[in-house]
């Protein structure tokens, strides 16, 4: 199986910013203005996931109000949500694991899927469906960085984006990694930030990322 009909491809994706942002939006009136803060601070890859009532609104909102923004719906483990997150304007999908049904979906979907995997049992899985862009994830749980380095040795072809337990701290050393295009991270989103609508605040901590980011 190949998908291939895909509007943009993950490559796309995962080597727009360093460092995506894993966006939980509680309120659809902070979707475009975070958005946009991030997009000030050289972040143009979004992820927002689907744990808030206030993710699809935010999805279609900024797909529609943020020129440039590349937007994406995390969390996705159903073939309904990602039919419904593509016709709320996603041009991406994230999601936790993969499953036959919902790699059998992506085949047909016009927005490209981004499946998380923990093991090369999985990776291989998704790889009979065409895929070389995964999510390591939960990243630190899964063995991290030693984890990646192992997968490198009999599949180096596939990219990563490691997401779970990703920092300021440690950030660097995964994209240190060849088989790694970018991490995901909520440090770039603190819930203060976004409640108190300190945009600045998001813009200073996505620029700080883009400039300290070596890849």
């Amino acid at each position: 199986m190949s998908i291939n009909n895909w509007k943009v491809q993950p490559s796309e994706v995962l080597n727009a910013s360093p460092v995506m942002p894993v966006m939980v939006i509680e309120d659809v009136e902070n979707a475009v203005p975070l958005a946009r803060a991030l997009m000030a601070g050289g972040i143009k890859v979004l992820e927002i996931t689907l744990r808030t009532e206030a993710a699809m609104a935010s999805i279609k909102a900024i797909s529609e109000e943020v020129e440039g923004a590349l937007v994406g719906a995390g969390t996705i483990t159903t073939p309904e949500q990602l039919q419904a997150v593509a016709d709320a304007g996603a041009v991406f999908a994230i999601s936790p694991g993969l499953t036959p049904k919902l790699l059998a979906a992506a085949n047909k979907s016009s927005i490209a899927l981004i499946p998380g995997i923990s093991s090369v049992s999985e990776l291989m899985t998704g790889m009979e469906y065409g895929l070389d862009h995964f999510k390591f994830f939960p990243a630190a749980a899964a063995g991290g960085i030693p984890m990646l380095k192992g997968i490198a040795g009999p599949i180096p072809q596939i990219t990563f984006c490691p997401t779970g337990g990703i920092s300021p701290s440690n950030y660097n050393d995964y994209l240190a990694l060849k088989n790694v295009a970018c991490v995901g991270g909520s440090w770039l989103v603190p819930a203060e930030a976004v409640k108190n609508k300190d945009w600045d605040a998001v813009t200073a901590l996505a620029k700080e990322a883009v400039a300290n980011a070596k890849r």
